[in-house]
């Protein structure tokens, strides 16, 4: 696989130096002596869209509102106000973009779109950073739109083969039953394969990576964050009972599967190994009236992502991480709210295509409509905290950031019990 290579340009000078200054001062060490020297710390990240990132650059001020995320601000940000960019924290990236990118850490390694974005590596490396006290680097390997069940599909599952739901439904369209599972076949294990391969051109190419790597302290493969599910979630040819109890185990075996196989690949059998859990709309028993009917699917597939971590092979290896709990519920009540306003809006339109009011009259109508239903700071949050729809964590820097520290509060925990 031919892949181009780019170059992140460093945001300031400033920022660099401010992210050296700042992890120095965390390390610890005898006063007058300089800290120790440790081995760099290689840390993996997988999976799908979210994995990617969706929070644009711009929703990052919208976390002053609210004092959790607030207090993560510090470490984001250097002392202009502009995203930290990090001396000690490097990123190869591979599937965000049409190029690998790599560079120090910053905001702009998420998927490409229109402004930088970011997803949780941003937040994870610069927490791992602090957390451990050494050099990271941070392999991410993420592409939108895959399945463990056939894109990321580990080689020990063996191909996918079509249920008898999906042949049926095939041959009720008048389908050729025989090429679709000859493309299935093919797709196996595509992009775990692509993962694989790019992890291990990065590790043996890793002076690239780093620059200035020493080879007398060497690395560490420290851990691999797994972050990945919509496109199992809602695949009901795949998990047919997938409304039932158990309607997901088939998934609980892929990644048990895939966790062995990544270890096995990797020669790294007590790989510290993340799975951060699908929470998309929030906790379940917060779910208001227009989601109830997806509480069944939604919790049956987190049920079945976490299973893997307690499993007895897995134990003090592997942890699951609820993401959930940093669903923004008070913004997704707002956009709730905000749904409500469509007929409206859809009237105006109308209108404006029959020539009974003026594109600009259409305009002050909406924003009269909008400032008469929420308050200034309602307005703030739906305007500059959200940049995407909510299967992306709804691309707000207020939901990915916190998801990022908690993984690599996680990984930093496993990292600890392996020594």
């Amino acid at each position: 696989m031919v892949l181009l290579r780019s170059i992140v340009p460093v945001l300031s000078t400033l920022g660099l130096l401010l992210c050296l200054s700042s992890g120095a001062a965390a390390r610890p060490g005898v006063e007058g002596e300089a800290p120790p020297r440790k081995p760099l710390q290689v840390f993996i990240l997988a999976g799908q869209s979210n994995m990617q990132g969706h929070a644009e650059l711009r929703t990052i001020d919208a976390m002053t509102l609210d004092p959790h995320t607030a207090e993560l601000l510090p470490l984001m940000r250097d002392a202009a106000g502009e995203p930290r960019v990090c001396e000690r924290v490097w990123i190869n990236s591979l599937g965000s973009a049409p190029e690998v990118r790599t560079g120090p850490l910053t905001v702009g390694f998420g998927a490409q779109g229109r402004q930088p974005k970011f997803g949780p590596e941003f937040t994870f490396g610069l927490y791992a950073e602090k957390l451990l006290d050494a050099p990271i680097l941070i392999i991410k390997t993420a592409w939108g739109g895959k399945s463990l069940h056939t894109d990321f599909r580990p080689p020990s599952a063996g191909p996918f083969i079509l249920g008898e739901r999906a042949r049926a439904e095939l041959e009720k369209k008048g389908a050729d039953v025989e090429a679709a599972q000859a493309e299935r076949t093919r797709a196996s294990g595509v992009y775990y394969r692509a993962m694989m391969e790019h992890i291990r051109e990065v590790l043996s190419e890793i002076e690239t990576a780093v620059p200035g790597y020493d080879r007398t302290l060497g690395h560490e493969l420290a851990g691999f964050v797994w972050f990945q599910g919509w496109n199992d979630m809602v695949a009901s040819d795949v998990y047919p009972q997938r409304d039932r109890a158990g309607g997901y185990d088939l998934y609980s075996d892929l990644l048990t599967t895939f966790i062995r196989d990544v270890r096995r690949d990797l020669s790294s059998p007590k790989l510290p190994f993340v799975i951060g859990v699908l929470g998309v709309g929030g906790p379940l028993e917060q779910y208001p009236p227009d989601s109830q009917r997806y509480k069944g699917v939604h919790g049956n597939f987190r049920r079945a992502m976490a299973a893997p971590a307690s499993l007895r092979e897995f134990r003090g290896t592997v942890l699951a991480v609820e993401t959930a709990p940093f669903w923004d519920q008070r913004v997704a009540a707002l956009r709730e709210r905000e749904k409500k306003l469509r007929p409206r809006f859809d009237q105006l339109k109308k209108e404006v295509e029959a020539g009974t009011r003026t594109p600009a009259e259409a305009k002050a109508e909406r924003e009269r409509i909008f400032e008469e239903t929420f308050n200034d700071e309602e307005r703030v949050l739906l305007l500059e905290s959200v940049s995407n729809g909510d299967y992306h964590y709804m691309g707000s820097a207020r939901v990915i950031a916190p998801i990022g520290r908690a993984f690599a509060e996680a990984a930093a925990t496993l990292v600890r019990r392996s020594r």
